[in-house]
C-alpha cells in the first residue's frame, strides 16, 4: 500500500509538510464565503458523523467506520481509507472556510462533492476536542489536535495553519477523526439533547441512509463495543441486508434506468438522469414513510416530491395504510443541483423537479413488472374471542345501540342495522377499530397490558435504526405489552405480545409500535399514534363481517355503544353512516 513506503532520511521537512506541493485545501474568498448558506453545523451528535463521512466519501473511500460512544457527545470516531491529506492541508483543513473541493472563488451551485463549505472541521473543532490523523500515502502521517474546550484554543479564521500543532503519526493512507467532549463547554447545547438511545438512533438512521445511497462503500456502525451495521460495499442488495435483514434483503428488486429529461429551459435540449437503487417487494412494508430513502448523486437528502415518487411507482400493489421499503438514489449532473439551500445540507434545489420524480415514478413502476409480488398469509379471524360481550353485569345493552337490531352485512364489509326510522352502516373493521382502541387505551393507563407468550419466541430481524428504536423505547414497548430481549447481530428475540382482545399481536404489529414511538411529535403523540395502529391488527376485516352471527353481530354493537367516541375510529374516519326513512320515501315517491 501506498501508506506503506518509505522515503529516504534524507527527504527535506518541506516536502514532508507538503510545503513543496501545490495544497489541496485552500481559503474561500469573501465573496464565496458570502454566497454560501452557512448555519450552524454542529447541532447535535449525528450532524458531526454526517459531516465526516461526507468528507470520508469525498476523499474516494471505499470503506468508512463509524464508531460511536454512548450518545455521540463522548466520543465518535471516524475512519476512512480515502486519498488522505499531507501536512499543510491538514493544519488548513481545521481553519474556516478552507476546503478542497472548491476552487477560492468557485462557483457552489455544481459542485459535485458532498460536503464543501469549508467549515465542517473548524466548526466540530470550536465545539469539542479534535483530533485529525491522515496519511496522503508519503512516508510518515500527520496528527492535528485542536481542542475547541480549552481556554487557549487558537484562531482558526486566520493565518496559514501555523498556529495549529501538527506531529508525526503512523498510519495508513486514509484519515481518522475522533471527536470527544462534543459541547462540554455549551451546556444548553447539552441539555437539548434527546436522551442517549435517541440520539444513537439519530445516528443509525444516517449511516443506514448513507450505506444505501452509496452502496458501492462498505459502512461499518460500531456502538458502545457492538457492531450494529456492516455493509460489504458489494451493491445495493447486498447494502439492503446489512441496513435491514435477509427478507427484505431477498425480497427486493433492484433498480437501474438512464433516462434523458427534457429541461426547464428548452424542451429540445435534455440532461441525463440515473437512477438506481432498490425497491422492497410490496410483501415488505412499513407502517411510517422514513423507510422510502431518496439521495442525489450519492447524498441523502429530504425531498418530499421524490419520495412521494417512489411511492406512487408502486400503485395500487401497496396495502391501504402501508409505506414500502425503497432506496433510490439519483445521478443528475451537478450543474442542475443547488446543494445550497439548506444549511444541514438535507435538502437540495434540483433542478426539472417535477419532471424527474415523473420519471422516478416510471422507472419504479417498470422494475416492479413482473416481479412476483403476491403476498401471502394465513388469516385467523378469531371472532369467538374477538367478541366477547362487555355490557353490565346484569347483561344489559349498553345505550348507544340499545334499539339498534343488525338485519345483515354488505359487501363483507359492511354491518347493515335497523335502528328506530334509521338504517344505520356500519363499517365493520372501523367499529372494531374504534373499540379495540379504546380497551387498549384504557388497559395502557390504568393496568397492564394483557399478552401472549410465544412459544417459541419470534427472532424478529430489526433495521439498524428499528433496533435502535427498540432500545430507546424499551419502557414504552414493555408498557404496550411487547417482552423482547436482545438476540444480536441487529435481532430481537420476541418473547410476548400484546392480547388485550384475545387475539395475539405479530411481528409486523411490533415493527408498527416502533415506527410510532420513533415518529410521534411528543411522547403522547407517539403512544396514541401506536395505539392506533396497535389497535388495528387485530381488527375485524373485509370478509370476516359476513362470516359473524348475529348473536356476534350484535356484540359488536353492544361494544361500540361502551366507547367514548363510538362514531369514529381511532385514524378520524367514520364508523357509521346514517339513512332516514324520509329519504327512502321520498326516492321512492311515497308520503312515509
Amino acid at each position: 500500500m501506498a501508506g506503506e513506503e518509505r522515503a529516504g532520511s534524507d527527504q527535506p521537512a518541506e516536502a514532508r509538510d507538503g510545503a513543496a506541493e501545490s495544497p489541496r485545501v485552500r481559503r474561500l474568498e469573501p465573496a464565496t464565503v458570502d454566497r454560501i448558506a452557512a448555519g450552524e453545523v454542529v447541532t447535535r451528535p449525528a450532524r458531526v458523523v454526517g459531516e465526516l463521512i461526507d468528507n470520508a466519501l469525498d476523499a474516494g473511500a471505499s470503506a468508512v467506520e463509524v464508531t460511536v460512544d454512548g450518545d455521540g457527545t463522548d466520543r465518535i470516531r471516524v475512519v476512512d481509507d480515502g486519498r488522505g491529506m499531507s501536512r499543510a492541508d491538514a493544519r488548513r483543513a481545521v481553519e474556516r472556510h478552507a476546503t478542497s473541493k472548491l476552487a477560492p472563488d468557485g462557483d457552489p451551485v455544481g459542485v459535485d462533492s458532498l460536503g464543501f463549505r469549508g467549515e465542517a472541521l473548524a466548526a466540530i473543532a470550536d465545539a469539542a476536542r479534535l483530533e485529525l490523523t491522515t496519511n496522503d500515502g508519503g512516508a510518515a502521517g500527520t496528527r492535528v489536535v485542536v481542542d475547541g474546550n480549552a481556554a487557549t484554543a487558537g484562531d482558526r479564521t486566520e493565518g496559514d495553519g501555523e498556529s495549529i500543532e501538527a506531529s508525526d503519526a503512523g498510519r495508513a493512507r486514509g484519515t481518522t477523526v475522533v471527536v470527544e467532549e462534543l459541547f462540554a463547554t455549551r451546556p444548553a447545547r447539552r441539555e437539548s439533547l434527546a436522551g442517549a438511545a435517541a440520539e444513537f438512533a439519530r445516528v443509525s438512521a444516517l449511516v443506514a441512509d448513507y450505506a444505501l445511497a452509496n452502496p458501492q462503500v462498505a459502512f461499518t456502525l460500531v456502538h458502545d463495543g457492538s457492531t450494529t451495521l456492516s455493509t460489504p460495499g458489494t451493491g445495493v442488495t447486498d447494502a439492503l441486508f446489512g441496513v435491514y435483514d435477509r427478507k427484505t434483503a431477498s425480497q427486493s428488486t433492484e433498480l437501474a434506468a438512464s433516462v434523458r429529461v427534457e429541461t426547464e429551459e428548452s424542451e429540445s435540449v435534455a440532461t441525463s438522469v440515473d437512477i438506481a437503487g432498490a425497491l422492497a417487494y410490496p410483501s415488505v412494508t412499513r407502517a411510517s414513510r422514513d423507510h422510502v430513502r431518496v439521495s442525489v448523486n450519492g447524498r441523502p437528502v429530504r425531498n418530499d416530491r421524490l419520495a412521494a415518487a417512489v411511492r406512487a411507482g408502486y400503485g395500487r400493489l401497496l396495502p391501504d395504510g402501508r409505506e414500502p421499503v425503497a432506496a433510490v438514489d439519483l445521478r443528475v449532473p451537478p450543474v442542475r443541483v443547488d446543494p445550497n439551500v439548506h444549511p444541514a445540507k438535507r435538502e437540495v434545489g434540483l433542478r426539472d423537479a417535477d419532471r424527474i420524480a415523473n420519471v422516478v415514478e416510471s422507472a419504479v413502476a417498470d422494475a416492479l413488472t413482473g416481479a412476483d409480488l403476491r403476498r401471502k398469509a394465513d388469516v385467523d379471524t378469531g371472532v369467538e374471542s374477538a367478541l366477547v360481550p362487555v355490557g353490565g353485569e346484569e347483561g344489559e345493552r349498553p345505550a348507544a345501540f340499545a334499539d339498534a337490531e343488525p338485519i345483515g352485512t354488505f359487501r363483507d364489509l359492511y354491518l347493515l342495522v335497523e335502528a328506530g326510522d334509521e338504517l344505520l352502516v356500519v363499517d365493520g373493521h372501523a367499529a372494531h377499530e374504534r373499540v379495540n382502541y379504546e380497551r387498549l387505551s384504557r388497559a395502557f393507563d390504568d393496568e397492564p397490558v394483557p399478552t401472549a407468550a410465544l412459544d417459541p419466541p419470534v427472532i424478529c430481524s430489526l433495521s439498524t435504526d428499528e433496533a435502535a428504536a427498540a432500545e430507546a423505547h424499551a419502557d414504552a414497548l414493555a408498557a404496550l405489552g411487547f417482552e423482547t430481549a436482545p438476540f444480536g447481530g441487529g435481532t430481537v428475540r420476541l418473547r410476548s405480545v400484546p392480547a388485550p382482545f384475545g387475539r395475539a399481536a405479530d411481528a409486523d404489529a411490533f415493527r408498527d409500535a416502533l415506527a410510532s414511538l420513533s415518529g410521534g411529535e411528543s411522547p403522547r403523540d407517539a403512544r396514541e399514534a401506536s395505539l392506533a395502529d396497535l389497535a388495528c391488527h387485530p381488527s375485524l376485516k373485509r370478509g370476516d363481517i359476513g362470516e359473524l352471527t348475529r348473536e356476534e353481530q350484535r356484540s359488536l354493537l353492544d361494544r361500540l355503544g361502551e366507547c367514548d367516541r363510538p362514531y369514529a375510529c381511532p385514524h378520524g374516519r367514520p364508523t357509521v353512516l346514517s339513512v332516514d326513512e324520509a329519504t327512502f320515501a321520498a326516492g321512492f315517491g311515497r308520503d312515509r
